[in-house]
C-alpha cells in the first residue's frame, strides 16, 4: 500500500503539472497568433487596427478588437471578446459593435432595433487553426413618410463563417434576401453568398486575395420601370508580389429582363496591372505612420501632397488595363458586342503630374495626354456604325487612344462625342 501511494502522489502532482503547463502554453500560442494575425491585419494597408482592455490570463483573456478605416471616421468595428483557453483548444465568445459616422452613431441599438450579434470561435492549440461563425438576425426598419409610405428595410438574416491557419484564411457569407422600399419604388436583392480567401506571407509582403460575389437576383421596381437582374456573380483575384501589384475581375450576368423581355446579358473580363510593388508598400507604411499620429494628422490634402511622390511612383511601370473579353447581348435591342484591348498609362517623366491639383482642368488635360490604347468591337451592328458615320459594310469597330484622344476606325469620334472628351 505504501508503495502504491508512494507512485500515486508523484504521479498526480505530474499530471497537475502537465496540466498547468499546457493551460499556460494554450494562453501563450493563442495570443501569439493574435498578435499576429492583427499586425498582419494592419500591415495589409487598409484598415487601422488595435486592442484594448487587454487581460491576459492563465484560464481566461478578455479584450477588445478595434478597426477602423485608414482615412476618415466613416465606421468603427467593436469586437470585445473573452477567450476560455482549455488544454487542448480556446473558445472564444465575443459581439460584433458597429458604430456608424464622426458620431459614433450605434448601427445595432440605434440604427436598428436589433441587439448586436454575437460571433462564436474555437482555437485549437496543436494545429493553430480558428474556425467561427456569425449569425445575423432578421429584421425590420421603417420610417414613415407622411401622406406618402414611408420607407422600410426589410432583412432575412444571414450566417458568416470563418476560419483557416496563420497565413490563410477564409470567409464565407450567406445573406437571405432583403427588401428596400420607399414609396412606390422597391429595391430587393438576394439570395446573396460571399466566398472569400486571403493568403499572405509575414507582414503582407506577398499576399493573394480571391473573392466570389453571387447574387441570385437583383430587382429594381417602380411605377414606369422594372428591372430584374438574374445570376450576377463577379469574381476578383488581387495578387501582390515582388513587382506588382494585379486585379483580375469578372462579371457575368445571367440575364436582366424588363418589360418581360431579356435587355442585356454577358460578361466582362478586365486586369488592372503594372502598380510598382515597392512603391505600394511604401505608401502603405507611411499610412501607417500618419495613422498612428492621430486623426489630426490624416487631413486629406496635406496627407494627399505628402503621399505624392510615393502614390505618383506607383505609376513607374506604365499601368495597364486589359479588357480580355466582353461579351455583351441585347435580344431586346437587336444589338450585340464582342471586343477586347486594352488601355496604358504613359508613366515617362510621371514626376511632373500632380494630384493635389488633378481637380483643375489643365492637370485633367495632362494626366489624359498619357493614356494610349486600342479596343476592337468584333462584328459591329450596322446601326452603331450609322451612328458614328462608318460604312455601313463595317465589320469591325478599331478604336485608338492616342495621347488621350480617340478615333474610331481612323477617324476622329464624331462632334458630340468630341465634345465629351
Amino acid at each position: 500500500m505504501m508503495r502504491k501511494e508512494r507512485l500515486i502522489v508523484p504521479l498526480v502532482v505530474g499530471l497537475a503539472l502537465l496540466w498547468g503547463i499546457a493551460q499556460y502554453l494554450s494562453g501563450v500560442l493563442f495570443e501569439r497568433e493574435l498578435a499576429r494575425a492583427l499586425d498582419d491585419l494592419a500591415a495589409r494597408g487598409e484598415l487601422a487596427v488595435k486592442r484594448s482592455d487587454v487581460d491576459r490570463g492563465w484560464l481566461e483573456s478578455r479584450g477588445t478588437l478595434h478597426l477602423t478605416p485608414r482615412f476618415g471616421q466613416a465606421w468603427h468595428l467593436e469586437l470585445p471578446f473573452v477567450a476560455r483557453h482549455g488544454v487542448i483548444s480556446t473558445r472564444i465568445d465575443g459581439e460584433l459593435r458597429l458604430h456608424l459616422g464622426p458620431g459614433d452613431r450605434r448601427l445595432f441599438g440605434d440604427a436598428l432595433p436589433s441587439p448586436p450579434p454575437t460571433w462564436q470561435a474555437r482555437y485549437r492549440t496543436l494545429g493553430a487553426t480558428l474556425e467561427g461563425h456569425l449569425t445575423l438576425a432578421p429584421f425590420i426598419v421603417s420610417q414613415k413618410g407622411g401622406e406618402q409610405a414611408g420607407r422600410e428595410l426589410d432583412f432575412q438574416g444571414g450566417r458568416i463563417t470563418f476560419g483557416g491557419v496563420y497565413g490563410d484564411w477564409r470567409l464565407q457569407a450567406r445573406l437571405a434576401p432583403w427588401r428596400l422600399s420607399d414609396g412606390p419604388a422597391t429595391l430587393e436583392a438576394g439570395p446573396t453568398t460571399l466566398e472569400s480567401r486571403y493568403a499572405y506571407t509575414e507582414g503582407a509582403y506577398h499576399f493573394t486575395q480571391q473573392d466570389l460575389l453571387k447574387v441570385e437576383r437583383l430587382a429594381w421596381h417602380q411605377p414606369d420601370l422594372e428591372l430584374d437582374a438574374h445570376e450576377l456573380v463577379l469574381h476578383s483575384r488581387t495578387v501582390l508580389d515582388e513587382q506588382e501589384l494585379r486585379v483580375e475581375s469578372e462579371l457575368t450576368l445571367d440575364r436582366l429582363v424588363t418589360a418581360e423581355q431579356v435587355l442585356l446579358t454577358g460578361r466582362i473580363a478586365l486586369e488592372l496591372s503594372r502598380i510598382n510593388a515597392d512603391a505600394l508598400r511604401s505608401v502603405l507604411a507611411m499610412l501607417r505612420d500618419e495613422a498612428a499620429r492621430g486623426d489630426a494628422a490624416l487631413e486629406g490634402r496635406d496627407l494627399l501632397a505628402r503621399l505624392e511622390p510615393q502614390l505618383l511612383a506607383m505609376l513607374q511601370d506604365s499601368p495597364r488595363l486589359d479588357l480580355h473579353a466582353i461579351a455583351l447581348d441585347s435580344p431586346m435591342l437587336g444589338l450585340d458586342a464582342r471586343g477586347d484591348g486594352a488601355l496604358f498609362f504613359d508613366s515617362r517623366q510621371f514626376a511632373e503630374l500632380s494630384l493635389v491639383a488633378l481637380d483643375e482642368p489643365h492637370e485633367q488635360a495632362r494626366w489624359r495626354a498619357r493614356l494610349y490604347g486600342d479596343l476592337i468591337w468584333h462584328q459591329v451592328p450596322k446601326v452603331v456604325a450609322l451612328w458614328l458615320g462608318l460604312p455601313l459594310d463595317t465589320q469591325d469597330l478599331e478604336i485608338d487612344v492616342v495621347r488621350g484622344r480617340v478615333r474610331i476606325n481612323g477617324r476622329p469620334l464624331p462632334p458630340v462625342l468630341e465634345r465629351l472628351q
